[in-house]
């Protein structure tokens, strides 16, 4: 009988210990899976631009005199094709060309800080699910000012107004192209509806 007792026993010993380990190890996956939610994307991704824009102001700060440059040539147009019905666009005061660099890297710097703290923002809301508002709005105006600089500013002003485009040695339309559409991406991407903005690891 005591026989009878321990056999019986044993089985819901292991499991328990099977269960166990199983509730575990899907504990674990769940929380692995949890990294690859839209919040934690969103937080990553706004860190990365918040990173590369204070690198680009950093860079144009500690080395002005690289990018001073690149915009000097830009508005004067001396390495375009010299039409006469553009050239009256150049800009070759050497005042307006240095104030116009400053500009830009002021812009840069104040949206490096934007995204700085919307990638703040998304982190605390990582440990309060459901609290994503206020990172989605700063994430937004930053994201904004980095589509308006490398669109509006590099693209279309620089690009189109200034015929960037036409320059072999001065010109910047791949880079910009390339951080308009990363931008863009990213904005597209924390504005996706989704349950994972107000329910934590659910689609």
């Amino acid at each position: 009988m005591r026989e009878k007792e321990r056999t019986g026993r044993r089985p819901s010993a292991r499991a328990g210990a099977g269960g166990g380990a199983r509730g575990g190890g899907s504990g674990a996956r769940g929380g692995v899976l949890r990294l690859g939610t839209l919040p934690v994307v969103a937080t990553a991704l706004t860190g990365t631009l918040a990173l590369y824009m204070a690198l680009v102001a950093f860079g144009n700060i500690t080395d002005f005199g690289t990018n001073q440059q690149f915009v000097r040539h830009v508005l004067a147009m001396d390495t375009t094709f010299k039409d006469e019905d553009l050239m009256w666009r150049a800009i070759e005061s050497r005042g307006l060309q240095d104030a116009t660099y400053v500009a830009i890297i002021a812009w840069e710097t104040v949206t490096a800080l934007v995204l700085v703290w919307a990638t703040a923002l998304w982190a605390g809301g990582l440990r309060r699910p459901g609290t994503y508002e206020r990172a989605r709005r700063a994430s937004t105006l930053g994201l904004v000012m980095h589509l308006l600089l490398f669109g509006a500013g590099f693209i279309a002003v620089g690009g189109e107004w200034f015929a960037m485009w036409q320059s072999s040695d001065w010109n910047g339309l791949d880079a910009a192209a390339r951080n308009f559409a990363v931008g863009a991406f990213v904005l597209v991407l924390v504005h996706l509806p989704s349950r994972q903005w107000s329910v934590a690891g659910e689609d």
